[in-house]
């Protein structure tokens, strides 16, 4: 593989250009400019060429202009892959809400390209199981699927579990590490825990309480489910907690009888 400058050196031969042409053009932007910056003088030029020296930001700008080449294929050279920001995104947490147009460029990310031919929107998945191929595509948001620290789900359109705190259609991220059960210490139903298990007929994300022999899957109380009382480990796993979810905001509405469903059996709340 070549590294940045030897790039640079075979782009600027394929155009014909000698390093005088280079220094000529880049002495122009620097006086339009008005910043001595954007000039390349040919030694500085051979350096980045030949001996590994990272060009400035105005130099980049320059070569990037005078080789007609896009800036972000330049910093990707040099290492700097614009399409990897969504990942490293949560390096930082600010405290302020914001807005934030870092992703506006990008271009590419992973995500999934193939799905099983099986799946069915209208039910609960396990979404890491359902693909079958990732690939690069230009959808910024959903490159953290490509994360095998995590396994991801999709809430069916049937599935009223969590509703309204996870509206059906949303996909949700699970933290395979956090498979054991709390037992308190939240403060509100925002704050409890919400896990994604599988059970001999499916998927669902709910609420769990775990007896010395039952999983019980509790639902959020304005959701028409009925809790269940399954054998546990024998009809239940917890494959992990949520600690993620993607959805859309006001296009979703509950189609229900308002009655609640009869419940199985009496479970905790």
């Amino acid at each position: 593989m070549f590294s940045g400058g030897q790039n640079l050196r075979i782009l600027r031969e394929q155009l014909g250009l000698t390093m005088r042409d280079v220094e000529n053009a880049s002495s122009r932007i620097a006086q339009k400019r008005g910043n001595d910056e954007f000039a390349i003088p040919p030694s500085r030029l051979s350096d980045v060429e030949t001996k590994g020296v990272v060009p400035s930001i105005y130099r980049l700008y320059s070569l990037a202009v005078i080789y007609r080449k896009d800036l972000k294929q330049l910093l990707h050279w040099f290492g700097i892959d614009m399409n990897t920001m969504a990942a490293d995104l949560d390096v930082s947490l600010p405290t302020k809400s914001h807005f934030s147009d870092a992703l506006v460029n990008m271009s590419a990310v992973q995500m999934p390209v193939k799905i099983d031919p099986g799946f069915d929107p209208k039910h609960t998945s396990n979404f890491g199981r359902m693909v079958e191929q990732w690939g690069l595509v230009p959808l910024a948001y959903l490159e953290q699927f490509a994360n095998c620290q995590f396994t991801y789900g999709y809430i069916g359109t049937e599935d009223l579990t969590m509703y309204p705190i996870l509206p059906p259609g949303s996909f949700v991220q699970v933290d395979e590490a956090k498979n054991r059960v709390s037992e308190g210490g939240w403060r509100s139903e925002y704050e409890r825990p919400i896990y994604f298990v599988e059970t001999r007929t499916g998927h669902t994300c709910c609420w769990c309480t775990l007896t010395r022999e039952e999983l019980i899957l509790q639902p959020h109380p304005l959701s028409p489910v009925a809790a269940r009382a399954l054998k546990y480990p024998q009809q239940a796993e917890v494959i992990g907690q949520v600690v993620g979810v993607a959805m859309r905001l006001g296009e979703w509405r509950p189609v229900f009888d308002s009655s609640p469903a009869p419940k199985e059996r009496s479970a905790l709340n």
